[in-house]
């Protein structure tokens, strides 16, 4: 994926769980052992990890872009950050959404689909 498009779909999942009430405490949170494109808090006070897939319209969906290998490097990053620094806002729990966002022209947003817990973390 382009970073252009990634910033860009990433944009686009902020302001969609934005209007869901979540919290947005960080973006492209990097670290050499990891990252998470945004971590947020859901209204109910759970720490979420979101992990953000976007394409353009073709053949896979976005969702069919995240591999295993990739989600077990999110769930491996996540629970570092949930023990560490972000421990005190994990108390409620924590868990990894998919926010998957396909584009059409002119960049238009064709489908956003929000994947919740997709690693049965809590």
């Amino acid at each position: 994926m382009s970073s252009k498009l990634g910033v860009f779909g990433e944009d686009i999942a902020c302001q969609f769980l934005l209007e869901k009430r979540y919290r947005i405490l960080s973006r492209n949170f990097r670290r050499p052992w990891g990252e998470i494109d945004i971590i947020a808090r859901h209204p109910s006070g759970i720490l979420i990890f979101v992990e953000v897939k976007t394409i353009r319209q073709g053949s896979l969906l976005p969702e069919d872009h995240l591999t295993v290998a990739k989600l077990g490097r999110l769930s491996r990053t996540s629970e570092l950050l949930a023990n560490g620094e972000y421990e005190k806002e994990s108390k409620k729990g924590w868990q990894i959404d998919l926010v998957a966002i396909a584009l059409g022209d002119d960049n238009v947003v064709t489908r956003i689909t929000h994947y919740e817990n997709i690693a049965g973390l809590t």
